[in-house]
């Protein structure tokens, strides 16, 4: 099994940190990395001319790396809201149809087809929250329902936010594919945590941010597009999307042809020489220890855990249906606020999310943190 990479980490052994589907924190070397572009930006005149188109294909590769994706297949964007309002503009989705997202989703994967619904005469259809917190068989049914209009979309998490529920998108996107119907998944509670290779999956796009699970900085996110939607136009207009608008050249805009790839959709201001390669560094070092290895490490924190609980009155979903590195806790008349912040007062963190109590370990974490977690949970519920 995979060791636990603290000696990587800032996380001093009296921390008790359990809530990276928050925030991570940020790899020793990343710090490092940080500091040194802070540098660079204060001498930019060290900077040859060939630093920016590094530091965007090694992001992009690292990016690709993680979903099995083609370097060119990647954008490079600010945020998950920002992806899904491009392949908005750029998916078509039909009149009269139905877009799919999930109760409770976060607001990246929801907001943007709620805004769109009434002028592009689609309805947007919430699947419930399973009481058994089967996700999959779910949203299967929603696409699935007889005498219900077309599907022309289904938008969501793959893990999802606050329960911890974890979606069988080769299960869905088989489901969608017997509809026509076209799949955004939003990957940022599962990226480098849960395998996905979008190859064999052929989603229409997949979206991912650093700042979770790939130990990141914040404002680094990045959009899969499938080859098929690449002729879009993107939702900023810039020279780096076009095939030749160049300061260099005698002539600035000498083709305003967009590039056909996915570059075409990558955001303005995209010259992040800070954080692009702080990024890197996170992506690849989840790359280097492999979603199996990584998987199997955080399955046995968050069992551990919830065998800990069980005899402390929380419900939290069955093993077969949440991820194996997001445990949410629950108990009749909501998880109390308080007990978040007196857990704090410990040096132990973790999330309200929803009235539950979400848990989230890292590579960073051990036995020793998740036995500490158990004890002075059951020592403040006496």
């Amino acid at each position: 099994m995979l060791p636990s990479q603290r000696d990587l980490f800032d996380v001093p052994r009296d921390v008790c940190y359990l809530n990276s589907a928050s925030y991570s924190p940020l790899p020793l070397t990343t710090q490092e990395a940080g500091r040194a572009a802070v540098g660079r930006k204060g001498r930019p005149w060290t900077l040859d001319a060939g630093f920016a188109h590094r530091q965007y294909e090694r992001v992009r590769s690292a990016a690709a790396r993680l979903i099995n994706a083609d370097g060119d297949d990647i954008a490079l964007i600010p945020a998950i809201s920002y992806g899904v309002a491009t392949m908005a503009k750029v998916l078509t989705i039909p009149r009269g149809t139905r877009v799919i997202v999930l109760e409770n989703d976060h607001s990246s994967p929801v907001l943007e087809w709620y805004g769109r619904a009434e002028a592009q005469g689609f309805v947007v259809e919430t699947v419930r929250q399973p009481s058994d917190g089967d996700w999959t068989s779910a949203v299967s049914a929603a696409i699935e329902r007889p005498g219900a209009p077309p599907v022309g979309l289904a938008s969501i998490s793959s893990v999802h936010w606050s329960d911890g529920g974890m979606i069988d998108v080769d299960r869905v996107q088989a489901a969608l594919r017997r509809h026509g119907a076209m799949f955004v998944i939003d990957a940022t509670q599962s990226a480098g945590v849960i395998a996905m290779d979008v190859k064999q999956l052929d989603p229409d796009a997949v979206l991912f941010p650093t700042y979770k699970w790939l130990v990141g900085p914040y404002g680094r996110a990045f959009l899969y597009v499938a080859k098929r939607h690449q002729g879009g136009v993107p939702l900023e207009q810039t020279s780096s999307g076009r095939r030749n608008v160049n300061s260099e050249n005698p002539v600035y805009f000498g083709d305003l042809g967009y590039v056909d790839n996915a570059q075409r959709y990558d955001m303005g201001e995209r010259d992040y020489f800070i954080s692009l390669e702080m990024a890197s560094i996170g992506m690849e070092m989840m790359a280097g220890w492999g979603t199996a290895a990584i998987s199997q490490r955080l399955a046995m924190l968050t069992q551990r855990i919830a065998d800990g609980v069980r005899e402390l009155g929380f419900d939290m979903l069955d093993r077969r249906v949440r991820a194996p590195h997001i445990l949410s806790l629950g108990v009749a008349g909501g998880v109390s606020k308080d007990l978040i912040a007196r857990l704090a007062a410990e040096n132990i963190y973790v999330a309200p999310r929803l009235g539950r109590m979400r848990i989230s370990p890292h590579v960073f974490n051990d036995e020793a943190d998740v036995d500490r977690f158990v004890a002075v949970l059951a020592q403040k519920l006496r």
